[in-house]
């Protein structure tokens, strides 16, 4: 079966950017174009509304969405079940993570899989770990490692692997944030580099809330590691997984802030959709964690 025409349409519905959707499906902007207009053809109907800017789904669109994911889906599991009986699995699955998670986890469950599994092959993608959830939902990934939410989606899978720490890091010394890091700070005063989003920024908000401070944030950005590297700098307080300072190359730049009460630690682990546990081969990874 060919279901290219369907994964392209889901690439472009996941960045509506016809650059990024094309680079990430390794084919020209013009290839997809004609794809996706072959495809509208063939519907009747158009799938995107575009001028030079922008891209947007049209309500047929976002109808034939849902099909495309579960058509995928279940075209997967049907192939896999096919094979299951088969010497070996083969076929490919789409894993995210963060870079930090990469070489922490990745690493030591994909060196026993490959060996037990040398036909599949591993599509791996890093990027911003508060991302990483929402990848798997929209079916633009099978699995990804992560922090699990305090709330999670009835849909999602999840199977622990590592408990992380959530520290409080400052520069190792600093002349400007010393005087101010004492036993019971005042944080009107200190200086944030937080998280945008995510898991990490919804507990340390709730931290403040109940102390009834409300903190200056200097900066707010998109990934741990670079958390890491502006505090190493001296630009303020951070809020990090101290896998992530662990794993850090400016671990000796930075110091662990001795704060009280301690927030909530991370519990990382796999995601998966649970309906695409029936998948052999996506089971075949899920194994590897016991």
């Amino acid at each position: 079966m060919d279901t290219r025409s369907l994964k392209l349409f889901i690439s472009l519905c996941d960045t509506l950017h016809f650059g990024r959707a094309s680079e990430a499906c390794h084919i020209s902007p013009s290839a997809l174009t004609r794809a996706i207009k072959q495809l509208e053809d063939s519907l009747g109907v158009q799938l995107f509304e575009r001028d030079n800017r922008t891209v947007s789904l049209t309500r047929e669109g976002q109808n034939f969405q849902d099909y495309a994911r579960e058509a995928l889906i279940q075209w997967d599991v049907v192939r896999n079940s096919l094979l299951a009986d088969a010497q070996e699995l083969q076929g490919e699955i789409s894993v995210y993570c963060s870079v930090t998670a990469s070489y922490s986890f990745l690493y030591d469950i994909l060196s026993d899989f490959r060996r037990q599994h040398p036909k599949i092959e591993i599509k791996l993608h890093t990027g911003d770990p508060e991302n990483a959830i929402q990848r798997v939902l929209a079916g633009t990934d099978d699995i990804t490692i992560a922090a699990r939410p305090d709330t999670l989606n009835a849909g999602l899978a999840f199977k622990h692997i590592a408990t992380s720490p959530l520290v409080f890091i400052a520069p190792q010394k600093d002349i400007h944030l010393d005087p101010l890091l004492t036993d019971t700070p005042d944080w009107s005063q200190v200086p944030m580099i937080l998280s945008e989003e995510g898991v990490s920024r919804k507990r340390i908000d709730r931290w403040f809330k109940a102390r009834q401070a409300k903190p200056i944030i200097y900066a707010q950005v998109a990934g741990n590691e670079a958390i890491v590297s502006m505090v190493s700098l001296g630009f303020g307080v951070g809020v990090v997984p101290k896998i992530v300072l662990d794993n850090s190359p400016l671990a000796d730049r930075v110091r662990i802030l001795n704060i009280k009460p301690e927030l909530k630690a991370y519990d990382v682990g796999l995601f998966a959709l649970k309906k695409k546990l029936q998948s052999p081969l996506i089971e075949a990874f899920w194994s590897q964690i016991q």
